[in-house]
Order: structure tokens, then C-alpha cells, then sequence
């Protein structure tokens, strides 16, 4: 990915699928052919890791930081392998194909993969590959299995409120789970097996298809996860496992009481002491599942936003300088090829942007941001982009452009668009407008969520950030990817140098 391109984001919920929710099953593939059609080399997707309905099915809000989201698992795969029959696939999930429906493929999803266990085991299928899979990865699955039967024991209760022994990781009352749950334990990781070994088809697929896969990784962690109860240590808990100090950040422009996001912030000197040891396995856990890692948060790298505990806002928090450049060496000792991405979106203070420039980070460009105010040198405005960056028209947390352009630009906001189009443009036309922008300007990489190359409205916008409920759900028709959609893509594409020289006239 360090030659000059361009992609789509799109995340896997989103793909078509018969049932209830995108999967990496033949739509995943069929997509992949469309970005080889249209000249596009970047697939960026969403976190993978597992979703829960009580924090909003949110990608960003998991119980664990390396297992898959096993609600991605493909059925039509599993047929294809022999792990279920036509009659185990019905009945199929009647939801509407236009949203996601998490709570309809929970249900079948778990009855599927219930039957997908209970015919690998009776029907003797080989287990040497799954048995293979379960050493491998060994370092987290053994903990997050235990987390989930523990938790489904419990009642589904925060892991500090484990009885004392199961809290605290007692040696004989862990063994004793393992016996007395094994097959619990052994279907947990039969998914994950599963989610892994079609995750790697697709990215192989994408490989040979010439599509570079851009993924995300989350700085932090939600404190009722398999993470936090396993390495306590690594983060700022009370003597009881409780948060001492949580994440946020402080007020600003936007918000009088800052933003808290109540994640456990991190004991960075006692990763220090380990190398990192734990953050290395993650960032290594990901180097395998992607070409490129966006990181989410980067400036808490450099200095983050540490508030007590408790607090109702982020407004008594402090800063709290970061393990940055000894952080980024020690990973860039390890993953020297890996391609990272900050995510350095609001106020980003010098110390950030000399990190980045220190150890040639790009950052994000958004063009919806760019006409907010008359500034003819506003850093989202293309002309004034270096090349080393990532120019977004919008991301998951925004409106479509369609839906910013008729429902929250100003009449300043739509005035200064046209000054630097040098033309108006309709609702209809201002969609492709901010993408020939990005395509045209200086960005290495150009990317565009998938409503924005389909024209959609606000309907069609995956993510509020300050609305609880309702997000996450935007679906892919099938039949959208059309034959001229790809034509237009390839073209400008073309236009703008993005497609390899020997690649253009195919």
C-alpha cells in the first residue's frame, strides 16, 4: 500500500447475505470481484472482533481484542465443507435485506453453529486443523473461551463480580472449569476456528486479487472483556478490579463536558517493563489478518485523557503523557513492513503531528470537514494535502455526503463547496463531486464509504455517535454494484493515476 490508490470501506455487516447480516461467504467474494473491476486496491473494513446487542452491536465495544465475530461465519461456506446439510440451513432468516438484523442472526447463527459442532464431532471430521488452530493461539483463546463460559455461567454479570476465586484467576478453580466445561470450552473455539479459517479464504481471495484489506484496531479496550480479566496488571484497577481511571476526552469546541468513555486507560510502564509484550501480540494478531492497520485514537499514544473514576463528565480529567516513541520503535522493530494509518481526526496538538512525521504515519484527510470555515488553507481542503496521508469523503461516524449536503451543510458550507468546485452541484451530483476531489488531490490513498459511491441520502449512514440505538445496520443491496457504477469508478480512477500504468487499458 505504499503506491498511489484508492478503495472503498465497507465493513462485513454490511455485505448482502440471506441471513439477517453480512458474512464472508460468496458476497464477500463477489465484492472483492467489483473492487478488482472498478481499479480499486483497498478494502478498508470495520474492527472484526465479536459485537454485543447491550452495547448497541457497536464494533468498537468488544469482549475481546483478538477473537473473531463469529456472526460473520458464513453458513454457505459451512455447506461447502461439509459441516452442515441443506436441511441444517433452514429455516432461513426472513429480515429485511436493506438493514441488519442483529438480534434475528444471533438466533440463527447459534443454531447453525451448534449443528456445525455437533457434525464436526459425530461425523469425525478431521481435527488436526482445528487442534493446529487452538495452539496457535493458544495466548488468547485459552482466556477468552473461559471468559465466555464463565460469563454464560454467571448470568452474563461483569467479571468483577465473579465470585472471588473466578475474579481473581484462582489456578484450582480454573483447572476446574476446563474439566467440568470442556465441551462449552471446545465449541467457543470450534467458532473461532471457524471465523479464522474463512476470514483467511477471503484475505487470500483479496490477495489474489491484487485488494489490499485496511483494518482497525481500537486503542481501548471495554473493561468487562476477556482482555482486562486476564491482564489486570496492564491496567489502572483497584485493589477490588475496578477502574481506578477510565478514558475520555476533555472539553473542546464541540462538548462542554468533554467526551468519557469509561474504558480502563492503560499501566503503560508496566507494558514498558514487558517490551510490550502484550500490545506485540495484538499488533502481531492483526499484521496477520490485514495489510494495513488504521489506528483508532492515535494521539493517546502521545498523551491521553486520564479521569477519574466515577466521574459523571470528562471534565476532571488530566493529561497523561504516552509511551509514543519508545511504543512505536519497539513495533516498528517487530513489523517493519506493516503499514499503520493514525486515525487524527479533532484537535491534534505538535507532539502528535511530530510522532507521525518522525515515524511516517499518514493521517486522515475528510473532505465533509473541509468547508466548515473560510479558510482558503483549511488542512481538509485537497489542494493543501502532502502526499503521505489517507483522504476520506466522509467515515463510519459521519453522514453520507448526500445526507450532509441536504440535511446539515449551511448555506456558508454549500456556498464555499461551489467557490472551490468553480460549480454548483446538486444533491444528486455532490456525492461524486467530493470523490473526483479525493481522487484528484496529492493523498496516497483515496477511500469512500460505500453510500457515498452509491449516492445514498442519510438513510443510509452506519454510525451517530451520539445515538445509542439504530446503528451499525446499513446493507449493501444485492444488484447495487452495478456494471456502470464500476465503469465510472475504473475511470476516474484512471484519471486520477490510481490504477498501475500496465493495468489501464485491461
Amino acid at each position: 500500500m505504499n503506491k498511489r490508490g484508492s478503495g472503498i470501506l465497507l465493513h462485513i455487516t454490511s455485505l448482502p447475505s440471506p441471513y439477517g447480516i453480512g458474512d464472508l461467504g460468496p458476497e464477500a467474494c463477489a465484492f472483492v470481484d467489483f473492487l478488482e473491476g472498478a481499479g480499486q486496491r483497498c478494502w478498508q473494513i470495520l474492527p472484526l472482533n465479536p459485537i454485543d446487542p447491550i452495547y448497541g452491536n457497536s464494533p468498537y465495544s468488544s469482549v475481546s481484542a483478538f477473537a473473531g465475530n463469529t456472526l460473520l461465519i458464513s453458513p454457505d461456506r459451512l455447506f461447502e465443507d461439509g459441516l452442515l446439510s441443506r436441511s441444517d440451513l433452514t429455516p432461513i432468516p426472513l429480515s429485511p435485506e436493506v438493514r441488519c438484523d442483529f438480534s434475528e442472526a444471533i438466533r440463527y447463527k447459534n443454531r447453525v453453529l451448534e449443528r456445525a459442532y455437533q457434525n464436526f464431532t459425530a461425523r469425525r471430521i478431521k481435527r488436526e486443523p482445528f487442534e493446529a488452530f487452538c495452539a496457535e493461539n493458544s495466548s488468547w483463546l485459552e482466556d477468552f473461551s473461559l471468559f465466555v463460559v464463565l460469563k454464560k455461567h454467571l448470568d452474563g454479570r461483569i467479571w468483577n463480580e465473579w465470585p472471588k476465586e473466578l475474579r481473581d484467576r484462582d489456578p484450582d478453580s480454573l483447572r476446574s472449569v476446563r474439566s467440568e466445561c470442556a465441551e462449552e470450552l471446545e465449541k467457543v473455539k470450534h467458532r473461532q476456528y471457524l471465523f479464522f479459517r474463512q476470514w483467511h479464504l477471503l484475505k487470500s481471495y483479496c490477495s489474489d486479487k491484487g485488494i489490499d484489506v485496511f483494518g482497525d484496531l481500537t486503542i481501548y479496550l471495554r473493561f468487562d472483556s476477556a482482555d482486562v480479566w486476564a491482564n489486570p496488571g496492564i491496567f489502572k484497577l483497584d485493589s477490588e478490579k475496578r477502574p481506578a481511571f477510565v478514558s475520555g476526552v476533555p472539553p473542546d469546541y464541540f462538548s462542554e463536558t468533554g467526551q468519557l468513555w469509561n474504558n480502563p486507560v492503560y499501566r503503560w510502564e508496566v507494558l514498558r517493563e514487558s517490551g510490550y509484550r502484550w500490545w506485540i501480540e495484538r499488533v502481531a494478531h492483526h499484521a496477520r489478518l490485514f495489510n494495513a492497520l488504521r489506528i483508532d485514537h492515535f494521539r493517546g499514544l502521545v498523551a491521553y485523557w486520564e479521569i477519574p473514576a466515577g466521574e459523571k463528565t470528562a471534565i476532571n480529567g488530566k493529561w497523561m503523557e504516552g509511551p509514543a516513541e519508545d511504543f512505536l520503535n519497539t513495533v516498528t522493530n517487530h513489523f517493519s513492513s506493516l503499514c499503520m494509518v493514525a486515525e487524527d481526526l479533532g484537535t491534534i496538538t505538535p507532539d502528535v503531528r511530530d510522532i507521525m512525521d518522525r515515524f511516517g504515519v499518514p493521517g486522515m484527510k475528510v473532505l465533509m470537514f473541509a468547508f466548515g470555515e473560510d479558510n482558503p488553507d483549511h488542512p481538509y481542503l485537497p489542494h493543501t494535502y502532502k502526499e503521505n496521508c489517507v483522504v476520506y469523503t466522509g467515515t463510519h461516524d459521519n453522514n453520507t455526503v448526500r445526507g450532509w449536503f441536504e440535511n446539515e451543510a449551511s448555506s456558508e458550507e454549500k456556498r464555499r463547496l461551489f467557490e472551490y468546485l468553480g460549480k454548483e452541484v446538486t444533491a444528486d451530483e455532490v456525492s461524486w463531486a467530493f470523490i473526483r476531489m479525493a481522487m484528484m488531490s496529492a493523498a496516497r490513498w483515496a477511500i469512500f464509504p460505500m453510500q457515498d459511491v452509491l449516492g445514498l441520502g442519510e438513510g443510509a449512514r452506519m454510525n451517530k455517535p451520539s445515538v445509542p440505538l439504530g446503528n451499525w445496520e446499513w446493507r449493501l443491496l444485492s444488484g447495487q454494484l452495478s456494471h456502470r457504477i464500476s465503469e465510472s469508478l475504473r475511470e476516474i480512477t484512471a484519471e486520477s493515476a490510481r490504477i498501475p500504468s500496465q493495468e489501464k487499458g485491461s
